[in-house]
């Protein structure tokens, strides 16, 4: 659960253990989503009055297209995040690294801040592996299975040269 009553936590710090699932309404269109149930753990606590600090750690995987062969690659991902939430109309609210709370919520609702948290960390890109070899650039084949029919491609710019050393 990453939805927490104010007033509980106005009392007493709690602690946060719970899962943000892949199939979330939290996650937008065209967001990165997790592959797996995403990891979040931490403290949410009281930090004066009509304020909250959130300390906790985010783990989960994301797949992602390898950048050199297309195939699959799962990265694993994770974040350690520390956020102040303030009260609509406070001093702090104008800082916009402060997450801003209406007057009248009741709740204060973590996965906005996660999916922030999420996608800032999550790679532009991945190699499924070190070795990758990738795709041919003529006939699409992945190199990794093996070489392609293809002729060797030559750059015609350094034909020029080629003449220059074959004269020789």
């Amino acid at each position: 659960m990453l939805l927490f009553d104010i007033r509980s936590v106005e009392t007493k710090a709690v602690q946060v253990d719970a899962e943000l699932l892949p199939g979330d309404s939290v996650w937008q269109p065209g967001d990165t989503v997790p592959a797996n149930p995403l990891r979040v753990t931490g403290r949410l606590s009281s930090a004066g009055s009509g304020r909250f600090y959130w300390h906790g750690r985010l783990a989960g995987d994301v797949t992602i297209p390898c950048r050199r062969c297309l195939a699959d690659a799962t990265v694993h991902v994770q974040d350690e995040a520390h956020v102040i939430f303030a009260e609509e109309g406070s001093e702090e609210a104008e800082d916009p690294d402060v997450y801003v709370l209406d007057e009248r919520a009741h709740q204060l609702d973590l996965r906005p801040v996660v999916r922030e948290q999420w996608l800032l960390n999550v790679p532009s890109y991945a190699v499924c592996r070190d070795d990758c070899r990738g795709i041919c650039s003529t006939c699409g084949k992945d190199l990794n299975e093996g070489p392609c029919e293809c002729p060797e491609a030559r750059d015609s710019r350094w034909d020029a040269l080629r003449r220059v050393q074959t004269n020789d």
